[in-house]
């Protein structure tokens, strides 16, 4: 899909579809009056039958209007002028590209022009950016008769000649995003006999080729000489090969420290031994999303060729019973040399991520972000709106805190206190992989921060923002968009 910046009269433009925001009680936008100056009135008469109120999200075609080169014009509703903010433009785009007639093949859009406090053109050119691409996203179906792509292929923003420059970097930035998001949501809809930990790794190896990335994917042999007793106890149930995968975008000086972006990369969760119910069980196969969002990541800082320093490690296995699996009441010893005992073989990613976090310290990182659709209590506890957020340093969870306002991928700060800890006390090992019932997203957090010591780490709990079941059913791409606007905040910083 192509993208362009343009200015000047929106009469003028050729295109399948020209649109224009409607406030409620029937406001027009600057566009909108511009366009019914210029059509003798076309659009009030629409507006006074009716047919359209200016609901946030409505939407309404007027073909072969007066005077003006597009097409057709579409009419979009906005919500009440007081309201309007980022979020209702995401909205808008949205419902416009899903209203499209059949063959429209380019649109303009007219939607920036609009007034948003502290929201400057490059945010709501990427915002819109960002919204179309994945509007248009087609599921990477497995099916005989392929599914089409979207037909839309050019899209013209209508800006002001003096933020011409603003916009164009910024249909970088929202397309950067975009792309990324796009990749973790293939990964994820995939079927596990497809995306196993093999295929992962050679993702990884492609997006290295793709964008000058450092790549090294790690096999069993070499996993074990690395101490890694956790994340193999894990593995040890399933026939597929477990993968350790490290990707390097190296794009910062020298002396700087890299962030570290460590994703759980469970191919398939059976719950192992501690069988899940078989209910849904085919969404475990989104149980590699902390994985995918971080490979959709580095797709994204590729694409925008980020001066800064971010490594990736996933850990990735599948969680299987067999005569060979994890049981119940095992002691695993990890890379740090903590012996665990494993009291539910369902709680097995932070079995892997404990491993991974230990072997982020050899790259001395300015900070560690580990991202895992780690537990179902994550989901009772804030439903699938905002991503749950752990952190051991403030300013680091701020940072994050802010990134996902500012990308619409929010993320809520949960409590990561010491009398949370205990629950994990074994009478057989240094620590229970598990800690009850009560506080299960926080007590999960709590077994990571104890191999996070050596750094300032966060974790992000997806389990409930990762991806949708039913009607929709299907990867979200998030949180790509936090990850990454975390990263160039980090970048213009280290400027």
């Amino acid at each position: 899909m192509e993208f362009s910046i343009k200015s000047g009269n929106p009469e003028k433009l050729r295109t399948d579809c020209l649109i224009v925001g409607i406030f409620e009680e029937r406001k027009l936008s600057d566009s909108a009056k511009h366009i019914d100056a210029m059509s003798d009135k076309a659009i009030s008469h629409v507006l006074k039958s009716g047919d359209m109120e200016g609901k946030l999200g409505s939407t309404l075609v007027m073909h072969q209007v007066p005077n003006i080169s597009a097409a057709r014009v579409m009419l979009v509703g906005l919500g009440k002028i007081a309201d309007y903010n980022e979020r209702h433009l995401r909205q808008a785009v949205r419902a416009t590209v899903k209203a499209l007639p059949k063959g429209v093949q380019t649109i303009a859009f007219t939607l920036t022009e609009i007034n948003i406090q502290q929201s400057s053109i490059a945010t709501k050119v990427a915002h819109l950016v960002e919204t179309v691409i994945d509007a248009t996203y087609v599921v990477n179906a497995i099916k005989e008769k392929k599914p089409e792509n979207h037909p839309l292929e050019k899209v013209v923003i209508q800006v002001e000649k003096t933020e011409t420059t603003q916009a164009e970097q910024a249909v970088n930035n929202g397309s950067g995003i975009a792309k990324g998001m796009r990749l973790a949501k293939d990964l994820g809809n995939l079927p596990p006999n497809i995306c196993t930990p093999t295929y992962l790794g050679d993702q990884a190896k492609k997006l290295a080729k793709d964008y000058g990335f450092k790549v090294e994917v790690l096999d069993k042999s070499q996993i074990e000489k690395l101490g890694m007793g956790s994340f193999l106890g894990v593995a040890q149930g399933s026939l597929e090969p477990p993968k350790l995968i490290v990707l390097q975008h190296n794009k910062g000086k020298k002396s700087q420290k890299p962030v570290v972006l460590v994703g759980k990369g469970i191919t398939f969760d059976t719950g192992g031994i501690s069988l899940k119910p078989g209910a849904d069980m085919d969404e475990m196969k989104y149980d590699m999303c902390g994985a995918a969002s971080v490979l959709g990541t580095f797709k994204a800082i590729g694409e925008l060729n980020l001066p800064l320093n971010v490594v990736a490690i996933i850990p990735t296995c599948d969680n299987m019973p067999s005569g060979n699996a994890l049981k119940p009441g095992d002691v695993l010893t990890s890379m740090a040399g903590l012996t665990i005992e494993v009291l539910n073989t369902d709680a097995e990613g932070r079995l892997i991520l404990c491993d991974a976090l230990t072997y982020a310290e050899r790259f001395e990182p300015s900070a560690v972000v580990d991202i895992a659709t780690l537990t179902g209590a994550c989901v009772i506890a804030l439903g699938h709106h905002p991503s749950g957020l752990f952190s051991n340093n403030d300013a680091l969870a701020k940072e994050l805190l802010e990134a996902g306002e500012k990308s619409h991928d929010r993320a809520w700060h949960m409590p990561l206190w010491e009398e949370y800890q205990s629950q994990l006390d074994s009478n057989f090992a240094d620590i229970a992989n598990i800690g009850g019932r009560a506080g299960g997203s926080i007590t999960a957090a709590c077994f990571l921060s104890r191999f996070a010591k050596k750094y300032e780490w966060a974790h992000l709990d997806i389990a409930g923002t990762a991806w949708k079941s039913g009607k929709e059913k299907g990867g979200t791409g998030r949180p790509v968009p936090l990850l990454t606007t975390f990263l160039m905040h980090r970048a213009s910083q280290a400027k």
